[in-house]
């Protein structure tokens, strides 16, 4: 996809703060430091709209990015981050519950797992609740480049097999450094988005 234009819009913490233009809506969660904020710059060619960092948990809000007038990615804060007290993590759960049980232009949720490591705990009780919620989901499975082409395949299917993956479900194999998926990515966000 060529993008044109790309906007961080606002970064949103309760329901009437969401953007109210009605674009589609394509949510972004993982744990803390999969990859998500590089996931995003990669898909939208910019170096730093997201701001990545090393140190995990930076992400708080909802954050907004407004992709070619057509559609919202949504980044998550990450999950699973020990320092975050207990009482911030009720709050982000509560924050993306309601997100996910309420908001109807969310056309499709991408669970970003690394690759290198089968899901953890979170991963697996965050796509339980994507499924709960009948919520279209597709796993991407980032850091491609950190392993051998040749155990792409092992770990993938470890990652669907620890998941319990439903075949309706997509997988794609993605790397911020080399941009492997983003196309295929693009096209499944395109798909769903004018369903």
């Amino acid at each position: 996809m060529k993008i044109t234009d790309v906007q961080f819009i606002i970064s949103a913490v309760r329901p009437e703060q969401y953007p109210e233009d009605g674009l589609p809506e394509i949510a972004l969660a993982g744990r803390s430091n999969v990859g998500k904020s590089s996931l995003i710059n990669t898909m939208i060619m910019r170096k730093n709209l997201a701001r990545t960092s090393s140190q995990p948990g930076k992400t708080q809000q909802l954050n907004y990015y407004r992709v070619n007038d057509m559609v919202y990615l949504v980044d998550f804060p990450g999950y699973g981050y020990a320092k975050v007290s207990k009482v911030q993590r009720e709050k982000f759960g509560v924050m993306i519950e309601t997100y996910l049980r309420e908001r109807e232009l969310l056309k499709l949720q991408l669970l970003v797992i690394d690759i290198r490591h089968a899901p953890s705990k979170d991963d697996c009780l965050m796509y339980e609740w994507l499924k709960h919620y009948n919520i279209p989901t597709c796993v991407v499975a980032t850091k491609a480049d950190k392993i051998p082409r040749s155990k792409w395949q092992k770990h993938m299917k470890l990652i669907k097999e620890t998941l319990g993956m439903d075949r309706e479900d997509t997988m794609v194999l993605f790397s911020s450094e080399s941009g492997l998926g983003r196309e295929e990515l693009w096209n499944i966000i395109a798909e769903r988005a004018v369903t």
